[in-house]
């Protein structure tokens, strides 16, 4: 838990760093302070609500026990391997299959799938897939990953909502001479977006490795989990997700995946052929079976 606090706080001294250098360059002395304000309600509010603000974004609704059955028995499963308490579920109405968890404890976790995954996995395979999730609230990561998504949205809102005011600045004829350089200014909201992501990417991919081989453990079968990562990877290759970029980190596999070109240089997720690898290796070497240790 300890190294998961350093990450966190140097994560948003990182981001936070960015989100000032971008309201100095964008409003000068006046741009900063406001950014200062924002930044210390965008962080308070980051930590406290960073987990229904990601749930927001990504359109997911809390079900019930009548609503999901299969949900919850395989849920209420692997928390007794894991040793985690009851978290709330939710679905998001999307056919391609994918899930996350989120939540800044494992008192307060919570697990998303698509509507899409029941239909293409196996139960065990999607038995192996909350077991990922499940390690990921154990370890915490889910704070992470959630303050993550909510300050690299905000960095790449603001980006837009820059290039939509100078838009509407052309059109209106505005001539503000005490602006900034309007190419720094252009280069520096491009910049902000792609930094914010590769921030992202120096703890993300570490975190799916490990909440891989936890999860492998808490199922006690290493398999289930590598033939769901193919499947899924499978589905994302040939579909597109409706979904907002800022939370690709939280997903088993990165939605964005099957954009191909440059989004694949900032997946957020190491190749999902190394994770399904690992997995078969823990597999041969049995590593991975028998309940998770208390």
């Amino acid at each position: 838990m300890g190294k998961n606090v350093i990450k966190l706080f140097a994560l948003m001294a990182a981001l936070t760093a960015l989100f000032l250098v971008i309201g100095n360059a964008l409003g000068g002395t006046f741009g900063l302070i406001i950014a200062v304000v924002l930044a210390a309600v965008m962080n308070l509010g980051a930590y406290w609500f960073s987990d229904s603000i990601v749930l927001r974004m990504a359109g997911a609704r809390e079900v019930s026990r009548e609503e999901a059955p299969w949900f919850y028995q395989i849920v209420e499963q692997q928390i007794v391997r894991a040793g985690l308490p009851m978290p709330k579920l939710y679905i998001i109405d999307e056919d391609i299959p994918n899930a996350f968890a989120t939540g800044r404890s494992p008192s307060k976790g919570v697990v998303a799938v698509t509507t899409g995954i029941s239909r293409l996995l196996t139960k065990d395979e999607l038995a192996g897939v909350i077991a990922h999730e499940l390690a990921h609230i154990k370890n915490r990561d889910t704070l992470i990953s959630a303050v993550t998504a909510t300050i690299a949205g905000a960095i790449a809102g603001i980006a837009d909502m820059w290039m939509w005011s100078q838009i509407f600045s052309m059109f209106g004829g505005s001539d503000d001479e005490e602006g900034g350089n309007p190419i720094g200014e252009l280069l520096l909201v491009i910049v902000a977006p792609i930094a914010a992501t590769l921030i992202q990417l120096g703890i993300s991919r570490a975190r799916e490795f490990q909440a891989d081989e936890l999860g492998a453990r808490i199922l006690g079968d290493p398999l289930p989990l590598a033939s769901a990562l193919e499947k899924i990877e499978w589905a994302a290759q040939r579909g597109f997700m409706q979904m907002n970029p800022a939370t690709a980190s939280l997903y088993i596999v990165n939605p964005l995946s099957g954009a191909g070109g440059m989004m694949r240089w900032f997946s957020t997720h190491p190749p999902t052929e190394e994770r399904i690898a690992r997995l078969r290796a823990m597999a041969r070497q049995g590593s991975g079976r028998g309940a998770l240790a208390a």
